[in-house]
């Protein structure tokens, strides 16, 4: 159980290996916009100074007077900032959590439908 276990880890993370670094960042952002966060492009010298002043690709919390705010930079592929209340950004994590869990139980699936067999090797080796 554990050799299937490690061998869908190392799966998951050579299947996320094989997408673009734009192909990522976009699978990101459809769920960004389902859970609710806005795109806002940054059409201005100054938007797109600030643009960059953000961590590119990760979550920044801001306060907007008494207000949580989540803001999302993306200079690559939207040239913009995705911002969401915490309800956007609850939903969107939830999301996340699903969506790993599907990919990881089809990853357990596929090792279960295609499991080697050991009988013809005389079991696992040194494994026990």
């Amino acid at each position: 159980m554990k050799i299937r276990m490690t061998a869908a880890m190392f799966l998951g993370m050579f299947l996320v290996g094989c997408q673009s670094p734009s192909q990522v960042i976009s699978g990101k952002e459809d769920l960004l916009s389902a859970a609710g966060f806005v795109p806002k492009p940054a059409t201005s010298p100054e938007q797109q100074a600030s643009l960059k002043n953000l961590p590119p690709n990760k979550f920044v919390q801001q306060n907007q007077g008494n207000q949580v705010v989540y803001l999302y930079a993306d200079p690559v592929v939207c040239q913009c900032v995705y911002s969401g209340n915490q309800a956007a950004y609850s939903k969107y994590s939830q999301m996340v959590f699903q969506k790993n869990l599907a990919d990881e139980q089809q990853m357990t699936a596929t090792m279960a439908d295609d499991a080697f067999d050991f009988g013809p090797w005389g079991g696992v080796w040194g494994f026990r």
